[in-house]
C-alpha cells in the first residue's frame, strides 16, 4: 500500500501537534512502520519556533526528543502530500477544512476520533496551564499515536 504520511495539526504547532508528531513517530519506531510524520499550525505566529520548553520537557520525561522540531504553517499543498491530516481540536479541524483545497487527496479528521471512546473529543490546550496540563496532553496524544500506527499496520501501510 505504500508508506503512509501524517501531519498532527494545532494552532501555533508549538504545544499540542509537535507532541503528536513525536509520540506517533516514537510508536511508528516501536512498531517498525515506516511513515512519515510532521506537525503544523493553522496560526503562522510561531512559525520558525522551537516548541513549547513545556512540551520538550514532557516528550522527553517519556523517552521523546521533539527539541528539533520548528512550527511551520499549514499549507494547501499538505492535503496533496499527506495521506492523513489530524486536527487536535474542534476549531482547528474547522479550519483546516475551511482551506482545504477541492483536490484534497488526504483523510482529514479529528485525532482522538481514532481512539475508542473519545471521539469528539479534543485535546485540551495546555498552553495557558502548568506541567500537569502537558503531562494530560502528552496521555492524549500518546494514546492516539497508538491507535493510529495500529490502524495503519491493520490497514497494510508499510511495516
Amino acid at each position: 500500500m505504500g508508506v503512509a504520511s501524517v501531519l498532527f495539526v494545532c494552532m501555533g504547532n508549538i504545544c499540542r501537534s509537535p507532541l503528536a508528531e513525536g509520540a506517533f513517530r516514537a510508536e511508528a519506531d516501536r512498531l517498525g512502520l515506516d511513515v512519515v510524520a510532521d506537525s503544523a499550525g493553522t496560526g503562522d505566529w510561531h512559525v520558525g519556533h522551537a516548541p513549547d520548553p513545556r512540551a520538550v520537557a514532557v516528550a522527553r520525561r517519556n523517552g521523546v526528543d521533539i527539541s528539533g522540531l520548528r512550527a511551520r504553517q499549514v499549507s494547501p499543498q499538505d492535503f496533496r502530500r499527506f495521506t492523513h491530516i489530524y486536527a487536535l481540536d474542534h476549531d482547528n479541524l474547522r479550519g483546516l477544512l475551511r482551506i482545504a483545497p477541492p483536490d484534497a487527496t488526504a483523510e482529514v479528521g479529528l485525532l482522538l476520533n481514532l481512539v475508542e471512546g473519545h471521539a469528539g473529543r479534543a485535546v485540551a490546550d495546555p498552553y495557558y496551564g502548568d506541567d500537569s496540563d502537558f503531562d494530560v496532553a502528552w496521555a492524549d496524544v500518546a494514546m492516539a499515536a497508538r491507535a493510529l500506527a495500529r490502524r495503519l499496520v491493520d490497514e497494510g501501510w508499510s511495516a
